[in-house]
């Protein structure tokens, strides 16, 4: 189990220096660090220390405003860190996710954004209804004018912020993706994306897809998983599930797998029904043995 830091100065300020010290005096040896505003969503070095970060490692800051732009920011981060097994503690700050004490924080934190995210909606609404009352025309003037500019700085915008959105998630979901593509169509590799716990992005096949390639463009992400999957014969589809489940988890019981089958993915079995057995399960990793798909 490894203390990972993550040091962080706003472009005004000289170095990381005293965060560094205060991360090496609590066994930190591996630091990160970028020097970027609070609200700046271009953190190079925290994406890498996020990829860095294995199970039963923990991510460590000498205050939590070093590490995220808003707590929306901070509760995505520390999700992604519990989905792979790993922590997230602050020095100076009440918070340290391997507790029961720090994760009843994180919680009580995330009750707190949503409340602020109510808030802000419910005062953009009753500001745009009182600007309309007032005779004001809401919106960009030179977009009602339809002036092609401004148009295209809005699309800009639009696909910049996509790719943020993106960005942020990705250690959550790509890794999956890139996995099972381009071995296996979208469709399966869709169901295994909305069975990672706790659940990620609203994907569709198609809206996958769309970001998928996003991330290929933006160099995030290998072309190989655009590449056509080849056809699958319909009696090897859950032997193919399964064999990646084992080479992912090769821990997994055949009681464990029977569960994400029947609960998780919603895999029928061979008879339609919506219960695996383990002994189902044994089946089917039999057969994946025998098309050579479980790794060793």
């Amino acid at each position: 189990m490894t203390l990972i830091g993550y040091a962080r100065v706003s472009t005004d300020e000289q170095d990381t220096a005293a965060q560094q010290d205060a991360l090496r005096a609590q066994g930190c040896s591996v630091i990160f660090e970028d020097k970027a505003s609070g609200a700046s969503k271009e953190r190079p070095s925290l994406a890498r220390a996020l990829d860095r970060v294995g199970k039963g490692d923990t991510l460590l800051v000498v205050r939590i405003d070093r590490l995220a732009r808003s707590l929306a920011h901070l509760l995505e981060i520390v999700e992604t860190l519990r989905a792979k097994g790993a922590y997230f503690r602050s020095i100076n700050d009440p918070i340290d996710t391997s507790s029961a004490q720090g994760m009843l924080m994180t919680q009580m934190l995330g009750a707190f954004a949503e409340f602020e995210r109510a808030l802000i909606r419910e005062r953009t609404r009753a500001g745009l209804k009182a600007a309309v009352a007032r005779g004001a025309q809401p919106g960009n003037p030179r977009m009602r004018a339809r002036d092609p500019v401004a148009i295209d700085d809005i699309r800009y915008s639009l696909k910049q912020r996509h790719l943020n959105e993106l960005l942020d998630g990705r250690h959550r979901w790509l890794p999956t993706v890139e996995r099972l593509r381009p071995h296996l169509p979208w469709a399966l590799v869709l169901r295994q994306v909305r069975a990672i716990s706790p659940p990620v992005r609203s994907f569709s096949e198609r809206t996958l897809v769309k970001a998928c390639r996003t991330m290929v463009q933006a160099g995030y992400a290998d072309p190989a998983i655009l590449e056509a999957a080849p056809r699958l014969p319909p009696d090897t589809r859950v032997a193919r599930l399964v064999a990646d489940r084992l080479n992912s988890h090769p821990n997994a019981s055949l009681r464990e797998i029977a569960a994400w089958l029947s609960r998780d993915l919603r895999e029928p079995t061979p008879r339609g029904g919506l219960t695996w057995s383990p002994e189902g399960v044994r089946r089917v990793i039999g057969q994946a043995q025998a098309l050579r798909l479980i790794d060793g």
